[in-house]
C-alpha cells in the first residue's frame, strides 16, 4: 500500500513505524504536520490509500479524513480520549494500559477502531513507557489495522468493541494535577508525578527562588535531609531532594518561562543553587546498586564484566565521556576477559549533548571539547587489547552513538531498535568518533556513504543484513540481556578466548601499520572543525532549532518523498 506517514516530528515511534512498514513492503513517504495546506497537498501529490498519523498535536483537517481512509495512533486503551492518555495512566497508578488504531472523524480520537493492544504498565517514565510498550504496541497494531485496510474489512465503534474494560474522554493535564506538595506527598507520589510529566512538559516547581520543570525522577533510599523539599546533595548532574518519607534523585530541570528553554544537568540549570551541595560521590567503577541513582554502574560474573551506562535521551555530555571512559579503562583492568558494553534500557547513545553544548559560554569550544571527549571514549574501546568487548544495544542509537558501538569487537542490537547513523540532519555535521575507519571496514565505503548521506532510521535486522552489526536478536528486553550473556560467556570460555584475543591483537595491529587511528581522527576532525568555527553556521542554527524545539517550517526532502520530483523540477526551472 501507499502510505503518507502525517506526524508532528519524525520521533522514535514514527521511526519504527517507518521501519516496520518499509519492511512489509509499503510505498511510504513522510510530512510534518506544518499546516492545513501543506498536508492537503502532500496528500494531493503522494496520493496515498492511508495516511497513518503516529503522533499528532491537533486535528486532521476534515478535507483530508473525509476523503482518505486516516488512521490515529492513540497512546491509550479503546475508547480513551484526550492528549494525556499516558500522563493520566501513571498518575493515576493504572496496571495496564494501551494503544488504540483508530479512524479519523469530526471527533478528537473518538473514531471508530481498527486495533488495538494493551500492555502491563512499568513503574516507569512517560518517555520510558512510550519508547517500548507504546511502540511495540503501536507497530502491531497499526500494521493489523493496514492489513485489515487491504483484506476489505471496516472498524468497528468503540463502544462495540470486544475488550473488557473501556476508557473515557479526559480532559489535559493542568500543572495543578502534577503539583508536588513536597510537605505532604510521599516518594511514590512524587516519582509519579514527575514521571506522567517526564520529557514534557515537566512538573512545575520553585527552587532557590526560581521557576523550574521538573523531570527525571529516581528513588533514593539512604540519603536523608531534615526539611521536605529541600536540596541535600548531587551527583554527576543530578540533585538529591527530601520527601517525607524518604529522598528522589532529579536528573534534569528546565528554566519555566515564556521562552522555550532546554532541558540541562539540574546542576547545571540550578548554577551557584546546586554548587554549594555535598558531592555523594561514586567509584569511577560503581557496582550496580538499585537503592541510588547511578548513570553508570558495573556488575561481573563469570569472566564478562557488564558496564551500564543510561544517559537522558542518549546524549553524552563532556563530562559523561570522560567518565564512562575512566569507567571502561577500570573494568579493563579487572580480572576478566569479556567486556559488554551494555548501555542503558531506554537508549544506547546518541551522541555529543547538543543541550549542554547549546547552554555553554562558547557554544563551539564546547562542541570541540565533547566530539574530542567522544573520541577519546571511542579510543579507549579500540585500543582495549585485553578483553573482547561486545556492544548490546536495547535501545535506539544516533550519531556518535553508532559509531561508538561499532568500536565494539561484537555489536548485537535487539529486535526493534532503530539506528540513525549520521550527524547530517544537525547541520551537516561531518562526524567523528572514528567513523571513516569503523564504518567502511564493515560495510564497504559505497555502502558507509549511502548510510550516511540518506539519513534514513534503520532497523536492526536491516543493521544485520548490511553487515553494519553482527546479530539482531528478536527478544524482549529482560531476554535479550540473557541472549547478550550467553553469547559473552561463550567467547570468554577458556577454550576459545585466547586464539581470539590473539587474532584481534593481531588485526588491531595490522590495521595501526596501514593506517594509524590518529590519522583518521585528525582528517575527519579537521572537517568539524569547520563546522564548530567555519563560515557556515549550518551546526549552530540547526542545534538552536532542535535544543529549542523550534516548529519545523517544511519537510525534509530525504522523508517527503512525493516532493522530491517537484523541488527537481523547479529547480531546474
Amino acid at each position: 500500500m501507499r502510505v503518507l506517514l502525517l506526524t508532528h516530528a519524525f520521533n522514535s515511534l514514527a521511526q519504527r513505524l517507518y521501519v516496520d512498514l518499509a519492511r512489509r513492503g509499503h510505498e511510504l513517504s513522510v510530512e510534518l504536520d506544518i499546516g492545513d495546506a501543506v498536508t492537503q497537498e502532500a496528500v494531493a501529490l503522494f496520493d496515498p490509500d492511508v495516511v497513518v498519523a503516529p503522533f499528532l498535536k491537533r486535528a486532521i483537517p476534515e478535507s483530508v479524513w473525509r476523503r482518505r481512509v486516516c488512521l490515529i495512533v492513540h497512546p491509550g486503551i479503546v475508547g480513551d480520549r484526550g492528549p494525556s492518555s499516558l500522563d493520566w495512566a501513571i498518575l493515576g497508578g493504572e496496571r495496564e494500559w494501551g494503544v488504540t488504531v483508530l479512524q479519523a472523524n469530526g471527533v478528537m480520537d473518538g473514531g471508530d477502531v481498527w486495533a488495538w493492544r494493551t500492555f502491563p504498565m512499568r513503574a516507569a517514565s512517560k518517555g520510558s513507557l512510550y519508547r517500548h510498550e507504546v511502540t511495540e504496541a503501536a507497530s502491531q497494531a497499526v500494521i493489523e489495522a493496514l492489513d485489515k485496510l487491504a483484506a476489505g474489512l471496516t472498524p468497528c465503534p468503540p463502544e462495540r468493541c470486544a475488550v473488557s474494560r473501556r476508557g473515557v474522554a479526559r480532559a489535559c493535564v493542568r500543572q495543578a494535577d502534577r503539583y508536588i506538595d513536597w510537605k505532604a506527598d510521599p516518594t511514590d507520589a512524587v516519582l509519579r508525578k514527575i514521571r506522567a510529566s517526564d520529557g514534557h512538559p515537566g512538573v512545575l516547581d520553585r527552587i532557590a527562588g526560581s521557576e523550574y520543570l521538573l523531570c527525571g525522577a529516581h528513588p533514593e533510599a539512604r540519603l536523608r535531609g531534615l526539611r521536605p523539599g529541600e536540596l541535600i546533595a548531587r551527583r554527576h548532574g543530578a540533585v538529591c531532594r527530601t520527601t517525607v518519607d524518604g529522598a528522589v534523585w532529579i536528573s534534569q530541570l528546565r528554566r519555566s518561562g515564556t521562552e522555550p528553554a532546554a532541558k540541562l544537568p539540574a546542576v547545571l540549570a540550578l548554577g551557584e543553587a546546586a554548587a554549594r551541595l555535598p558531592e555523594a560521590s561514586l567509584p569511577v567503577l560503581p557496582r550496580r546498586d538499585p537503592s541510588t541513582w547511578q548513570d553508570i554502574w558495573y556488575e561481573e560474573a563469570d569472566g564478562v564484566g557488564w558496564l551500564g551506562f543510561e544517559f537522558a535521551n542518549g546524549a553524552m555530555s563532556t563530562e559523561q565521556c570522560e567518565r564512562l571512559r575512566e569507567a571502561f579503562l577500570a573494568a579493563a583492568r579487572r580480572d576478566t576477559r569479556v567486556i559488554v558494553l551494555a548501555g542503558g534500557a531506554d537508549f544506547w547513545s546518541n551522541g555529543i549533548h547538543l543541550n549542554v553544548i547549546e547552554a555553554a559560554a562558547s557554544p563551539a569550544d564546547e562542541s570541540w571539547r565533547n566530539i574530542n571527549a567522544m573520541d577519546d571514549l571511542c579510543l579507549a574501546i579500540l585500543g582495549c587489547t585485553t578483553h573482547l568487548t561486545i556492544a548490546a544495544l536495547r535501545g535506539n542509537a544516533g550519531a556518535g552513538g553508532v559509531f561508538l558501538a561499532l568500536a565494539a569487537d561484537r555489536v548485537v542490537v535487539r529486535d526493534g531498535v532503530i539506528l540513525n547513523a549520521h550527524y547530517k540532519g544537525m547541520g551537516n555535521l561531518y562526524d567523528s568518533e572514528y567513523w571513516t575507519y569503523l564504518l567502511p571496514r564493515r560495510v564497504g565505503w559505497e555502502s558507509a556513504r549511502e548510510i550516511t548521506t540518506r539519513r534514513l532510521p534503520m532497523g536492526a535486522a536491516d543493521a544485520q543484513r548490511l553487515g553494519l552489526v553482527d546479530a539482531c536478536l528478536d527478544a524482549t528486553p529482560a531476554g535479550f540481556v540473557a541472549k547478550v550473556g550467553e553469547i559473552a560467556r561463550g567467547l570468554a570460555a577458556p577454550a576459545v578466548y585466547p586464539e581470539r584475543i590473539q587474532e584481534k591483537r593481531n588485526a588491531r595491529m595490522a590495521d595501526e601499520r596501514s593506517k594509524p587511528l590518529s590519522a583518521y581522527r585528525a582528517e575527519e576532525l579537521d572537517r568539524m572543525r569547520l563546522n564548530f568555527y567555519g563560515f557556515d553556521p549550518s551546526y549552530h542554527v540547526a542545534r538552536y532549532h532542535f535544543v529549542h524545539k523550534v516548529p519545523h517550517a517544511w519537510t525534509p526532502l530525504h522523508l517527503a518523498v512525493h516532493r522530491q520530483g517537484a523541488w527537481k523540477r523547479r529547480a531546474s526551472a
